[in-house]
């Protein structure tokens, strides 16, 4: 049991984008401290810890410490197996942003093995705890509309981000589309027993070129036959469109786009809004500060582990590397994939 009343002393790995975004909201969260910042990129770590009056540690400092209750992972997506199995073998309580693994042997393996450390445990898919989000959600499985038979996710970027960042992140199904899937999850209280999906290479010739994709359409069909359809791109010169669309017999349910003001013009030549927000650090802002709270308040009720921490992580295994996925590949210029019939 982590009951205290003194500040938790939380580890941040990573002094990237995330890294910043959880570094902000942990320096000014009255439950807790703010360590230390580590990164393979010690003069990131360094700036990032200064900002935040802390200092930049090794990582063998963080394990050996027994004041350090739990560890922020928001590095690569390739350190978080190797970040995790460390902190489960001290005893660390763990917040990691997704992706869990880039394949789907390491999920499976990293989840047996948080189920068997018994340690708390939140993999971070923030749409959960986006307010918009999370009231579609209730008001969907209040039963408002009736049984979800159709579900329209729409997740664009304004741009790439680098081919860099992208290789190291395992692509756009690790980085975008994985938050989707786990939204058609959540939303319908369901696994899906079929994915067909096509992806392009269209925004961005260095992409192409490196045999990524930028642009993704996918088809889930979920147990009780309900459909979802997923769209993803890296290249909305508008903003970053983020929207939700559930229909059921008795209606339908929304979530539209947050524009950068509420101020509506119109004239004789029409209606003109604002554009949707620029980027997730400002659409998302209030999900990445409910979810790291909803961290920290299981931490100090000592309360629910795996009942709190399952459905989180256990999205990994439909959305990481897109657990299940028997074959991919490209044939000419599509990327083509399919869900194994044994993940039922």
């Amino acid at each position: 049991m982590l009951i205290e009343t003194s500040p938790l002393r939380i580890a941040l790995f990573g002094a990237g984008r995330m890294g910043k975004i959880h570094a902000q909201n942990l320096a000014f969260h009255s439950g807790v401290e703010l360590a230390c910042v580590v990164d393979s990129d010690g003069e990131a770590a360094a700036r990032l810890a200064q900002a935040h009056g802390v200092a930049a540690w090794l990582e063998d400092a963080v394990f050996s410490d027994i004041g350090i209750a739990a560890v922020v992972i928001a590095s690569a997506a390739v350190s978080h197996p190797h970040l995790i199995r460390r902190a489960l073998a001290s005893g660390k309580a763990i917040f990691c942003e997704k992706p869990l693994a880039r394949d789907y042997e390491t999920v499976a393996s990293l989840a047996a093995e948080v189920e068997t450390a018994r340690v708390p445990f939140l993999l971070g898919f923030n749409r959960r705890f986006d307010p918009d989000f999370a009231a579609l959600a209730a008001r969907v499985h209040s039963g408002e509309i009736g049984k979800p038979e159709l579900l329209v996710l729409t997740s664009r970027d304004p741009a790439p981000p680098p081919i860099d960042y992208v290789r190291l992140a395992g692509g756009i199904l690790r980085e975008t589309t994985i938050h989707d899937i786990d939204v058609a999850r959540w939303i319908t209280g369901e696994e899906p027993v079929s994915v067909q999906a096509a992806g392009s290479a269209l925004a961005d010739p260095e992409m192409a070129q490196a045999g990524l994709i930028d642009t993704v359409s996918l088809t889930l069909t979920m147990r009780s036959g309900a459909l979802v359809s997923i769209n993803n791109s890296w290249r909305a010169i508008y903003g970053y469109d983020q929207r939700v669309e559930v229909l059921g017999p008795a209606g339908m349910l929304q979530v539209a786009n947050k524009t950068r003001h509420g101020v509506i013009r119109t004239d004789a030549s029409g209606m003109t809004s604002a554009n949707p927000e620029h980027f997730f650090l400002e659409r998302y802002a209030d999900a990445y500060r409910l979810e790291l709270d909803a961290f920290i308040v299981a931490l100090r009720s000592g309360g629910v582990r795996h009942s709190w921490s399952q459905r989180r992580y256990a999205g990994a295994f439909n959305s990481t590397g897109c657990g299940g996925i028997h074959s991919y590949g490209f044939r000419g210029d599509t990327w083509l994939m399919m869900m194994r019939k044994d993940t039922q």
